[in-house]
């Protein structure tokens, strides 16, 4: 009974986690039961970084072609707090996984922020409008499996919660926490391969009250390495 209402509640958040703008592309809703596992502040170990300029939303364009399915993709995301590799998984998220290459290529998620960060739950960021709800000008589709796990390193995507499941436009989050409980609402686009530790890092540099950063973490650029 307790699981059931706990995915009630979790549905509900959804449904309400619009945050406005042409985009509306949304957040990612956190259980209620979620634990504040670190303290708001972080380390020392991030450069200080000033907030990029905000960008205008849209103006992207949706790639027509999916990746080579002989291949692995990795994006490499540097950071004023490290980097860390996502390994793309194009089995699950075909569309998605395009859409990134080619938005990572042209330099889409170059000089963004990460927007909201909840402690021991996610880090969320690729907009670049900076206000949570700016996207590329398009969406992609890739539903996820029904017994899809957003637990630790796992990257997927956000969605408004008016959005039909696997809907995705630039924004990602990364799981922080062992095992959020998300529904499987939202694309599973791959998972972080190297620089974890970087992924908890960034982790630790939000508010809980408020999921704002307490300070600037910058994405200086994200690179495509092809294997």
């Amino acid at each position: 009974m307790r699981k059931a209402a706990l995915l009630l509640v979790l549905l509900v958040g959804l449904v309400a986690a619009g945050c406005g703008g042409s985009s509306n592309e949304g957040t990612v809703t956190e259980p209620e039961t979620q634990t504040e596992s670190t303290a708001a502040g972080g380390t020392s170990e991030c450069t200080d970084a000033e907030v990029p300029t905000a960008r205008e939303d849209g103006g992207a364009t949706e790639p027509n072609e999916r990746l080579d399915p002989e291949k692995t993709y990795d994006l490499v995301v540097e950071t004023n707090c490290g980097t860390f590799t996502i390994t793309l998984d194009q089995a699950v998220a075909p569309a998605t996984a395009a859409s990134l290459v080619a938005l990572s290529k042209d330099g889409f998620f170059d000089s963004t922020i990460f927007h909201r960060i909840v402690p021991g739950f996610v880090i969320q960021g690729g907009d670049p409008t900076q206000t949570g709800s700016g996207g590329p000008g398009y969406k992609t589709v890739d539903v996820p499996p029904s017994d899809a796990a957003y637990t630790k390193g796992v990257v997927a995507m956000a969605k408004s919660g008016a959005e039909a499941p696997g809907t995705s436009g630039s924004q990602f989050f990364v799981v922080t926490g062992d095992d959020v409980g998300l529904p499987p609402e939202y694309a599973v686009v791959g998972t972080v391969t190297s620089g974890l530790d970087v992924v908890e890092l960034i982790g630790t540099q939000g508010d809980p009250a408020t999921e704002q950063p307490t300070r600037p973490i910058v994405v200086e650029s994200v690179t495509v390495e092809e294997q």
